[in-house]
């Protein structure tokens, strides 16, 4: 029988922990570690290389799709299971496109997770009932055109610049965190408030959260 490795990465210590027994109740499947934040997910998704790593969406430092992207760009093999209480059009729809299997809600049965766990594990692609009629009713809609998101001229790293900024986290802890110069994040700020044409700290943090990049 081949072990299913797993990598848990959610900010709520309690979730984890019952993730983790559900899971582990399990004779094909292992948790390999546990990450309360995306920046620290993506360091361990790259040591450890999991088989699967079912990832939240909103947390610290960075957000569980940014830190996927950063996941898959490094590590493409790893599978990516999203488990959100959000059933948002655009966090499906980015979830997707950066290419997590799956998307399933918190409030899906634990026999759910567990087969969503090995089907993304194979290859398949998992969506909570809910999720498919949203994507449905979106392709309905839309066709094949793509809705335009303002986030998408911002480079990866300038989606985790922001995220701090309007987390309250000054440039040095910015710089410390992502391990680059005072500089660098000063150049980076600039940068993204001029595409964004955002002109001060605190229309940074509204964008923010009218993006569902952080949440209040």
């Amino acid at each position: 029988m081949q072990m299913i490795r797993v990598l848990l990465v959610d900010d709520h210590t309690l979730f984890r922990e019952g993730i983790r027994s559900l899971l582990e109740s399990q004779p094909d499947i292992k948790v390999i570690s546990e990450a309360e934040d995306g920046h620290r997910g993506v360091k361990l998704a790259i040591e450890l290389e999991p088989d699967v790593v079912l990832m939240d969406i909103a947390m610290p430092l960075l957000n569980g799709l940014d830190a996927a992207c950063k996941i898959k760009q490094k590590k493409p093999e790893i599978q990516i299971l999203i488990l959100s209480m959000h059933d948002s059009e655009e966090y499906i729809r980015k979830a997707l496109a950066i290419g997590a299997l799956g998307y399933i809600l918190k409030d899906e049965t634990s026999n759910e997770l567990i087969e969503a766990v090995r089907s993304v594990h194979r290859g398949e692609i998992v969506l909570s009932p809910a999720i498919t009629n949203l994507v449905v009713l979106n392709y309905l809609r839309w066709g094949n055109s793509q809705i335009q998101d303002s986030t998408e001229c911002l480079s990866l790293r300038e989606r985790e610049v922001l995220q701090l900024i309007a987390e309250g986290h000054t440039n040095k802890e910015i710089a410390e965190i992502l391990c680059i110069s005072i500089k660098t994040v000063q150049a980076h700020r600039t940068k993204l408030m001029k595409k964004l044409d955002l002109h001060d700290k605190g229309e940074l943090i509204k964008f923010a959260i009218q993006k569902k990049i952080i949440e209040i």
